[in-house]
């Protein structure tokens, strides 16, 4: 049903947008000079592609996280960890509401754990063997209710949706300023020149790098919403324990790959500019916004 509601509203979305060129009379214009291109194709067009590629990412995301991390799932459990891990996750599952998800374990030194998954209630959560070696059973309750809380919210289908809305509109204005800048400046009269395909695949990109500060942007609150949601499942105190535990230890390197780095509890530190960019705020502003609850 979410994928659904977000789908009618993302095709509301491109309706609107195709209203707003045709009263602006943006055809007329491009037309008067010189530019043969019909938008409503176009974006059409641009909308298979930007949400065909980002919900094929999401319905494979499981097998995806999977393969791309080694995670074993935990179906008989081999140890007393193993056990309390899926008693654990059953039991925060349940208070929030979701159905079970897979639960499993991934190679890693690094602590960290991730939730993905199309559907709240046959989601996957998985925990590294580093964090479930090094934190406390309280710390390492925490992180798996904050895993549960992305899921309890439906982030891994609002994240793709938002992404296939970013794509769609970035494939639709590199094409016209490619097709604009053919004709315009280059004079192709009949098919496209050279010009159109340097110029798209080059707008594609500065325009790639511009719209995926929206979707680290929505990344970084969505972690906020989690937190909170990881504190009301396991307490505010320990939300906030197990933070403070993945500050201490935010110099070891994080080897989670990079399509999924978005759904960890934890990435590398990024500064300046750069911070535009980071799936996740700064632990040390999500552990003040835990205390200011």
């Amino acid at each position: 049903m979410r994928i659904l509601l977000f789908l009618a509203t993302n095709i509301a979305v491109l309706v609107l947008v195709s209203l707003v060129f045709s009263l602006l009379g943006l055809d007329g214009i491009l037309a008067a000079n010189g530019v043969d291109l019909n938008l409503g194709s176009l974006l059409i067009f641009c909308a298979l592609f930007g949400f065909g590629g980002s919900l094929i990412s999401l319905f494979l995301s499981k097998w995806m996280a999977k393969r791309g991390t080694g995670t074993r799932i935990i179906e008989n459990p081999r140890t007393r960890d193993e056990q309390w891990l899926l008693d654990t996750v059953r039991e925060l599952a349940r208070d929030a509401g979701i159905g079970m998800p897979e639960v499993g374990i991934f190679p890693s030194e690094a602590a960290n754990a991730f939730a993905t998954g199309w559907n709240r209630n046959a989601a996957l959560v998985a925990v590294s063997s580093g964090l479930l070696q090094r934190f406390s059973r309280e710390e390492a309750r925490a992180v798996m209710a904050h895993e549960i809380g992305h899921v309890a919210n439906g982030d891994m289908v609002t994240l793709t949706l938002i992404q296939g809305v970013v794509n769609t509109f970035v494939l639709f204005f590199a094409r016209i300023i490619g097709h604009t800048v053919d004709r315009v400046v280059f004079k192709t009269q009949n098919g496209y020149g050279i010009g159109y395909y340097v110029v798209t695949i080059v707008a594609q990109i500065v325009l790639s790098i511009l719209a995926s500060m929206i979707v680290f942007w929505f990344s970084r609150w969505r972690e906020y919403r989690a937190d909170a949601a990881g504190a009301s499942l396991a307490g505010n105190a320990a939300m906030i324990g197990a933070l403070q535990r993945l500050r201490a230890e935010q110099g070891l390197p994080q080897d989670l790959p990079g399509e999924l780095t978005a759904f960890g509890i934890s990435e590398q530190l990024k500064e300046g500019l750069s911070g535009l960019f980071r799936s996740h705020p700064p632990l040390e502003d999500r552990i003040r916004a835990l205390q200011q609850r």
